[in-house]
């Protein structure tokens, strides 16, 4: 049976629970840290600017999906379902390699306001968020000698309140790794290509203060904004950041960097609770 985590801090015990699917659920307070180790920052409402928004993963949230992760970061929740499908791009046809590539999108009534719906032509930001979504999970692998198979991710912005793309990064790579754990199951690999997982954060400059995973109201107003996608093993796949009202020094990238590292290894600690639950067999 499946088992439902629900906890407040990493020194909390999980309560085990009878449910479907696999959930860890934590208010991300970044306890691990002395008051030593933390920076000074100033105070922010709600959380410390080192805090993270309250996460969620939910495993398995699509039952017919091959993998699958309903994720939350405080009020932004992105649905992730990774497909197999036989078969690969024209260009990558008859190599015996396989490809993961992922798509993303945004509901109309993700925001406060009623967006269009993109159907003859995918923006520009909608590309560059799928983009970057499929370099971080293609960074999972090491290489794409699975066969001629396409695991294809996407991910849908149910709701928008900033950090959409981190969000994204983060419930796709439990859904890829769950897609291969399946495809090895159903006797169509011998064994997962999976040799690491990614997790992602955005960070800024809010007010000439660094703050850990941004909302939609902080992220309109930083001065310098980023975000990092790193690996479990804790190196860098992606680092993006833009001055958005100027320019900013070495020191507040050091600054920035810091707490990125820390709020993705509590991620990437939510992500191995979550996948070390037993796999929700989809229907």
């Amino acid at each position: 049976m499946d088992a439902w985590w629900s906890f407040r801090s990493s020194t909390d015990t999980p309560p085990l629970l009878p449910s479907r699917n696999c959930v860890a659920d934590a208010a991300v307070n970044g306890t691990d840290a002395t008051s030593d180790e933390r920076p000074l920052l100033a105070a922010r409402v709600g959380r410390a600017n080192d805090e993270m928004r309250s996460v969620r993963l939910e495993r398995g949230a699509v039952p017919y999906a091959e993998g699958s992760c309903l994720v939350s970061f405080g009020e932004t929740r992105v649905l992730c379902a990774a497909s197999v499908e036989t078969g690969v791009p024209g260009w990558r046809r008859g190599s015996g390699e396989g490809w993961v590539t992922a798509e993303y999108s945004m509901l109309p009534r993700a925001t406060k306001t009623r967006s269009s719906r993109e159907r003859q032509q995918v923006g520009g930001r909608t590309q560059e968020i799928q983009r970057l979504v499929g370099r971080s999970v293609r960074a999972m692998l090491d290489d794409f000698r699975f066969g001629e198979f396409t695991v294809k991710v996407d991910c849908d912005v149910l709701q928008a309140d900033g950090g959409t793309r981190t969000a994204a990064i983060t419930g796709a790579c439990v859904a890829v790794q769950d897609a291969f754990t399946w495809m090895v199951q159903t006797g169509r690999i011998p064994a997962s290509p999976v040799r690491r997982r990614v997790a992602a954060i955005s960070i800024g400059l809010v007010d000439d203060q660094p703050r850990l995973d941004l909302d939609y109201e902080e992220d309109v107003r930083a001065g310098v904004d980023m975000n990092v996608v790193m690996s479990s093993e804790g190196r860098f796949v992606e680092v993006q950041g833009t001055g958005e009202h100027g320019t900013f020094a070495r020191e507040q990238l050091d600054a920035l960097l810091s707490i990125a590292v820390r709020g993705i290894e509590r991620l990437d600690a939510m992500q191995l609770l979550v996948l070390g639950e037993p796999f929700p067999q989809p229907r």
